[in-house]
């Protein structure tokens, strides 16, 4: 984990909302930068190599979180939350296909906002302080997951991962054979487990057998257990 204070981007068109998400997150002890509308958020992120996790509202003005979030997973690793009034499963997908990491609908409970913060940071930045007295490679068939960089390969290809992702692989490759039910991969990979998260794993696997499988529909390693959960086949 880092040492000093996490540094957190809102990005949100409705003042009140970027108020009370201040307020709250202050009082939790991280610094917040806010941006009103999505290319004053892409500038802040632009500028700022420092910023941990960003909060973004899905309809801004100038570009919309999802072009927002389009563009960051070009170049950043950094966990998302999008909280949102669009609260159709199809836009929820929708933000996770772009590699949001995180889904909150409004209204919402600003205590839970916070709660969902502190999750994803330390399970995050946890994983990526973890230290292996190896080189920290796990392998599976022809993939190696790098846990010191935080990175993927398949054979010599370089695969992007969204952290969500990562953390889900990861959790895999190190219990090759395993299986593990949605709500204990939820659980290890984003924090406390509701009811309309399952859908949420089933987005994030899919894209995940999209990036490692040769045939996604005929998936070699990323296993479903039917009415159990997921495993990582062994190679």
């Amino acid at each position: 984990m880092k040492d000093n204070k996490y540094r957190i981007l809102v990005a949100e068109d409705d003042r009140d909302i970027i108020d009370l998400l201040e307020m709250y997150l202050d009082n939790a002890g991280y610094e917040v930068l806010t941006a009103e509308n999505g290319l004053l958020a892409w500038q802040s992120l632009s500028s700022n190599d420092d910023i941990d996790l960003v909060i973004m509202d899905i309809m801004m003005p100038e570009m919309t979180g999802y072009q927002l979030l389009r563009k960051m997973r070009e170049t950043k690793n950094i966990p998302v939350i999008i909280i949102s009034a669009k609260t159709e499963d199809s836009d929820k997908i929708l933000g996770l296909d772009l590699g949001a990491d995180d889904y909150i609908s409004k209204p919402f409970n600003p205590l839970e906002v916070v709660a969902r913060v502190r999750s994803n940071l330390r399970r995050f930045y946890s994983l990526n302080d973890t230290n292996f007295d190896d080189d920290g490679l796990l392998t599976v068939g022809d993939l190696a997951l790098n846990t010191n960089s935080m990175t993927l390969k398949k054979g010599s290809e370089e695969i992007a991962l969204t952290p969500m992702e990562y953390k889900i692989l990861m959790l895999l490759m190190q219990n090759p054979g395993k299986v593990f039910t949605k709500i204990q991969i939820y659980q290890h990979a984003s924090g406390d487990y509701v009811e309309n998260d399952e859908n949420t794993i089933m987005v994030h696997m899919s894209n995940l057998r999209e990036k490692i499988e040769q045939d996604p529909k005929m998936p070699k390693y990323l296993k479903t257990i039917r009415g159990l959960g997921y495993k990582l086949e062994k190679q």
